[in-house]
């Protein structure tokens, strides 16, 4: 039996995307910016992916910008916001459990002259938001908080950050990297109060390689990659039309039937967080009903080596991760397990189970019968 339980770090395109993606490569492959009828109708496809998406977050189709992928997303809303604002002041706040692309990010930007402030979270992976209230000061230009941790799954309050963040300042701009919320989520930036939200199509069931990025008509952002003035002159370069195509079409699936599929991921993830109970020396780091997102569980196993678990589980069919895909093969010391007070002995001793529209009960049946055969196994090699 193959279980796949990673899909947090990427999911299996739909049949329809993928078939959708190969006439876009085969059949329809003319440049957007070709004046003739084969690069009218690749702008037309690039157009219908953009109304697509839009109409999925209740926004105009011209605030789409389409990107590489969720990483682009955040550099440019991070890096093209910051400098464009500058002379608004030097000051961004972020939390401290920020997936790599927007922490590294803010790294670069510091070495430009900019200062970070990172919001501390609860034992739930909350941000505290007394501390976002008292980090507020004139110079605050920019506020990025994540709507859902990779590798815990905590979902943020955002539009109760939003409305305080505009509260005490306007003119503050609010970016939130929705990567592993959108297509979970009912987002509506306009309500909530978000001005920039990143997206990655692979993560809801997209290609690869493309995502886009919700930029609000009134927020000021500078490109950072320069050439034939593609989209507006924001981001330069022939449009990846098969990917945003398939993007598009998986978007709109995603919110097809939405509570639908998102009942059947809440099913699989309290199922898991029930039946994983059953076995001694096991550790949820996230929490069923609305504090934490749909497809994420976390668990910490005592008494043994996540990388040695997850090869195990993988010898037997499943694959799951031992944190962000996205940081690299051998990540270090988990800052959001530190974050939310994991034990320092269970720190190399967590696994994330993540699913998706493909996933069964039955699945996890098979890798609860799977962990309580090997991990009696497991630890005794561990403690000898």
């Amino acid at each position: 039996m193959e279980v796949y339980f990673d899909n947090s770090a990427t999911t299996r395109s739909l049949d329809s995307v993928a078939k959708l993606v190969l006439k876009m490569m085969t059949e329809e492959y003319g440049n957007p910016s070709a004046r003739h009828i084969m690069g009218v109708k690749a702008e037309q496809a690039v157009k219908q992916a953009a109304q697509d998406i839009a109409a999925t977050l209740k926004v105009k189709d011209k605030e789409i910008l389409f990107t590489s992928g969720g990483s682009e997303s955040n550099n440019m809303a991070l890096i093209g916001t910051a400098l464009a604002n500058k002379r608004g002041g030097n000051h961004i706040i972020a939390s401290s459990i920020e997936h790599p692309s927007v922490y590294n990010t803010l790294s670069y930007l510091e070495e430009l002259g900019f200062r970070v402030t990172y919001l501390k979270v609860d034992e739930k992976g909350h941000v505290d938001m007394d501390m976002l209230k008292n980090s507020i000061c004139p110079e605050t230009i920019l506020v990025s908080i994540m709507y859902v941790n990779n590798e815990i799954g905590a979902a943020e309050p955002v539009e109760e950050i939003g409305k305080l963040i505009h509260t005490i300042n306007p003119n503050i701009i609010f970016h939130v990297d929705g990567i592993q919320a959108y297509g979970k989520y009912i987002i509506r930036p306009k309500k909530q109060g978000i001005q920039l939200l990143s997206a990655s199509a692979h993560k809801f069931h997209g290609p690869k390689g493309v995502g886009f990025l919700y930029i609000d008509e009134k927020v000021k952002i500078k490109p950072f990659i320069y050439g034939g003035g593609q989209q507006k002159n924001l981001r330069s370069g022939t449009e990846n039309v098969p990917g945003i195509a398939g993007m598009g079409l998986a978007a709109k699936e995603a919110y097809t039937n939405f509570e639908e599929k998102r009942d059947h991921l809440c099913q699989l993830k309290d199922y898991m967080l029930e039946r994983i109970k059953e076995i001694e020396g096991t550790y949820a780091n996230s929490y069923p009903g609305l504090e934490s997102a749909p497809q994420v569980v976390s668990i910490s196993f005592e008494g043994v080596r996540s990388e040695v678990l997850l090869h195990a589980l993988e010898d037997r069919g499943i694959y799951v991760s031992s944190g962000s895909a996205c940081s690299s093969n051998h990540p270090d010391v988990s800052g959001t397990l530190q974050g939310i007070g994991v034990k320092r002995s269970l720190l190399d001793a967590t696994l994330r189970f993540s699913f998706g529209r493909f996933n069964t009960k039955g699945e996890i049946d098979y890798c609860i019968d799977v962990l309580k055969e090997l991990l009696p196994v497991l630890r005794r090699y561990q403690r000898g």
